[in-house]
């Protein structure tokens, strides 16, 4: 599946997640991941919006997003320009015969144990998507139990800054947001 990530700034408001939701539905566009979040800007909130391209022109999406009142911004992460991290709790049934195997698996990923029976162990792990499925792939002969994950958040990598205020002449984005603040 090629997925395709959106960073989105929206007013921090109620229904603001509604009105994509249902621009989504309107349109038969496909979600992979949603997460929403707060800012350091109590005024606005970050969607990641994760789409398969292969269903959804991800151009179409864009605008089609643009258009929503309460949408100030939205970028496209290119693949490998951008942080990436899920947080995922894997339940895994566990034989006290296999259990340090199993614990060793989950320090390969950097997993943490976040509970125990013994039957089962709870695996905490924070990582990039590719990563996390390494590690449930991993875990699948053990016999995963249940899985929650969250959806993608996205920061994009070096000095960018996503923005919903212009940038002054000769500053980057965050340096005309500090300059506008000061003013």
């Amino acid at each position: 599946m090629t997925t395709h990530t959106l960073s989105v700034l929206v007013e921090n408001k109620p229904g603001v997640l509604a009105h994509v939701a249902g621009l989504f539905s309107r349109r038969a566009f496909n979600i992979a991941s949603l997460a929403v979040g707060p800012t350091h800007d109590e005024r606005v909130s970050r969607m990641t919006i994760v789409v398969d391209g292969a269903s959804t022109s991800v151009d179409q999406v864009r605008k089609q997003l643009e258009k929503l009142v309460r949408v100030l911004k939205v970028v496209e992460l290119a693949d490998g320009s951008a942080v990436e991290r899920e947080l995922a709790l894997i339940k895994v049934r566990v034989d006290p015969a296999l259990r340090g195997q199993l614990l060793e698996v989950a320090g390969v990923f950097g997993a943490n144990v976040v509970d125990m029976s013994p039957t089962t162990l709870v695996l905490e792990s924070v990582s990039s998507p590719a990563k996390l499925d390494s590690l449930l792939a991993m875990l699948a002969p053990y016999g995963t139990c249940e899985l929650v994950r969250t959806g993608r958040i996205a920061l994009a990598r070096g000095a960018s800054v996503i923005t919903d205020e212009p940038a002054a002449p000769g500053l980057g984005t965050a340096a005309a947001g500090r300059a506008e603040a000061a003013a």
